[in-house]
């Protein structure tokens, strides 16, 4: 919150900030229990771990992270899948259905690589996308979604939230800020898919835009990224001026 009113040309303290909070009745929300979704293979058979827990990259779609989760409405659960950019924790691909099969962690997928297209960062090869081992990742048909794009499969050890560690906190904070009934981005109760999409979609636009992240440098994902782009065109801009 400090750092939030600072952009805004506030200069205040910490402990003022505190202080007025305090006043106030308001305080950070906390998370919930998780819930398992992960389903392994039968077959036990997955691509490798590619990270070993090493969530960094040294720019953006070099390595990516996913995983989905479930959201209770009043028609039944609904299921949101969601794709990671490494680099700056930048949301780049979601789909929310009402089946937990191959078909929603896909266009995931798919969304993610339309995103990067549309927005002009192409996806080189040798991208890695780790996920858990559940059977929707380890499926033949998205095995061959991943080869198309020219993409490398990683998968983390069963039972193991460590080995999916971002994508778990992402989803985490996404239960948390977005779905719980105290969210600011619900006015109502959850009636069924149209409700989570449109939660979710305003949600990850503010994530994306303007949520403030510790990681980064308490500066949003788009900005990041906005700025390891813009070391790359100044150069040419001030070439073509002289």
């Amino acid at each position: 919150m400090t750092a939030w009113l600072h952009r805004q040309g506030l200069p205040v303290s910490h402990c003022q900030v505190d202080r007025l909070m305090r006043q106030e009745g308001l305080r950070g929300i906390r998370r919930g229990k998780q819930v398992k979704t992960t389903i392994a293979s039968k077959d036990g058979r997955r691509a490798g771990d590619q990270l070993n827990r090493d969530f960094d990259a040294m720019a953006p779609n070099r390595v990516w992270v996913a995983d989905f989760t479930y959201v209770r409405t009043w028609a039944g659960f609904v299921f949101v899948a969601f794709v990671i950019d490494c680099f700056s924790r930048m949301i780049v691909g979601w789909h929310a259905g009402t089946c937990q099969n191959t078909s929603l962690v896909t266009t995931a997928l798919q969304m993610s690589l339309w995103y990067r297209h549309h927005t002009g960062h192409q996806v080189p090869p040798g991208l890695v996308h780790h996920s858990d081992a559940g059977s929707q990742y380890t499926s033949i048909r998205f095995g061959e979604a991943l080869t198309v794009a020219g993409i490398t499969p990683s998968v983390g050890s069963i039972g193991d939230a460590y080995d999916n560690a971002l994508a778990e906190t992402t989803i985490g904070l996404y239960k948390t800020e977005a779905v719980r009934a105290n969210s600011p981005f619900r006015d109502g109760p959850l009636t069924g898919l149209d409700d989570v999409e449109w939660v979710t979609l305003a949600w990850i636009d503010w994530y994306n835009q303007r949520r403030l992240h510790h990681r980064l440098g308490l500066i949003p994902p788009a900005e990041y990224e906005a700025q390891h782009y813009a070391q790359f065109t100044a150069p040419h801009l001030e070439q073509s001026l002289t």
